[in-house]
C-alpha cells in the first residue's frame, strides 16, 4: 500500500521539528565552526587509524567532488593527513592528526552535554517512551535483523497485554478476522494466569533488538498431552528463524516435562505456519468442518506430535 499524502506531510514535519530541537539548522554543529556533515566525517575518522577515502564516500554517501574538498580543508587546518596507500597509488588513504583527535573529542564531549542535557529535562517515563520510539526508528529504516539476531526469553511485566494486542491486530490485517478472535486470545492468556501450573505450562517471548518480535505458549490439555498456543511472529521478523525456534522450544519444554505428546489447533489459512510445524515433526491429524467464527469461514485443524 503507497504512503498517503498524510503519512509523508507527517514525516517531513517531524524532520523540521526534529532538526531545530538538535540545533543542525544554525552556522554551526553545536556551537563550532563545524557544519554537521563535517563533524559526521571527523566522526568516522575518529573510529579507526586510517581510512580509505573511497570507503568514507560509500559510507557517507557524499558526492566525490564535495568529499575531497573537505578534505583538502580540513588539512589546510591540520586536522587531517592524506596520502596515497602503498602499492596501488590510485587509492587514497587518510588519518585524524592529533589535532583533528583533539577536535574530534571536543565535537564528542560537546554533542554528549547537549543530549544529556535533552534527556535530563524529561520525566523518566518520557525519556524512556523516547528512546524507545527512536530504537524503533532505527530498527525499521536500518539495517534488518540478521537470521540469528533474537532471543528467546521467558514473560515479563506487559508481555500478555502484547500478545493480545498484536494478535488482534495481526489477524484483523492479514486475514480479516473480527473482534472476537482478541477475545479468544484475551480468554487464553487470562486463563494461563489464573489456571497456571509453572511445572508443566510455559510461555517465550522472542526479542531483536530489545523489540518483541514474537511469541507462544505451551499448556496443559491432559496430563499427557500439552497444547501450543498463539504462536505469532511479528511481519519484520518472519523468515528468519524465529517461528522455528519458538515451536522448538515448545516442543523440547513438553518433552522435558514428561508430555506424551504434544498437539495445536490452527487453520487452512497459516500456511507458512504449516511449513514450520511439518519441519518441527508435528504431522496433521484432523481437518475440521467450515465454520463460521471470528466474522469469517473457518477451516480448523488439528496436528500432533509424538514425544
Amino acid at each position: 500500500m503507497e504512503a498517503t499524502e498524510g503519512d509523508v506531510g507527517t514525516v517531513r514535519a517531524f524532520n523540521r521539528f526534529y532538526t531545530g530541537v538538535i540545533g543542525v539548522l544554525g552556522e554551526g554543529l553545536v556551537k563550532t565552526p563545524y557544519s554537521l556533515t563535517e563533524a559526521r566525517v571527523i566522526f568516522e575518522l575518529a573510529q579507526r587509524e586510517d581510512t580509505e577515502v573511497l570507503a568514507l564516500r560509500r559510507v557517507l554517501d557524499l558526492d566525490a567532488g564535495y568529499l575531497s574538498r573537505m578534505l583538502a580543508r580540513f588539512e589546510t587546518d591540520g586536522l587531517v593527513a592524506r596520502e596515497r596507500a602503498a602499492g596501488d597509488a590510485r587509492r587514497q588513504i587518510v588519518r585524524l592528526t592529533p589535532r583533528g583527535r583533539e577536535v574530534f573529542a571536543m565535537l564528542d564531549e560537546r554533542s554528549v552535554a547537549e543530549i544529556r542535557d535533552l534527556l535530563d529535562g524529561l520525566p523518566a517515563a518520557d525519556r524512556r517512551r523516547l528512546v524507545a520510539a527512536m530504537s524503533t526508528i532505527h530498527g525499521i529504516l536500518g539495517d534488518r535483523p540478521r537470521p540469528d539476531d533474537f532471543v528467546l526469553r521467558p514473560l515479563r511485566p506487559g508481555d500478555l497485554g502484547w500478545v493480545v494486542e498484536r494478535n488482534g491486530a495481526l489477524y484483523d490485517q492479514e486475514v480479516g478476522w473480527d473482534r472476537t478472535y482478541e477475545a479468544l486470545v484475551a480468554k487464553v492468556v487470562a486463563e494461563y494466569v489464573q489456571d497456571h501450573d509453572p511445572e508443566r505450562e510455559n510461555a517465550w517471548i522472542a526479542e531483536s533488538g530489545g523489540e518483541r518480535v514474537g511469541g507462544v505458549f505451551c499448556v496443559r490439555r491432559t496430563d499427557d498431552v500439552a497444547q501450543l498456543r498463539l504462536l505469532h511472529v511479528e511481519p519484520g521478523a518472519r523468515g528468519t528463524g524465529v517461528g522455528a525456534a519458538l515451536v522448538g522450544e515448545c516442543v523440547r519444554f513438553a518433552a522435558e516435562t514428561g508430555y506424551k505428546e504434544i498437539m495445536l489447533w490452527t487453520t487452512a489459512l497459516q500456511r507458512a505456519a504449516h511449513r514450520v510445524y511439518e519441519r518441527e515433526g508435528f504431522v496433521l491429524d484432523e481437518e475440521e468442518p467450515p465454520v463460521e467464527r471470528f466474522g469469517d469461514v473457518v477451516h480448523g485443524q488439528i496436528w500432533r506430535k509424538r514425544l
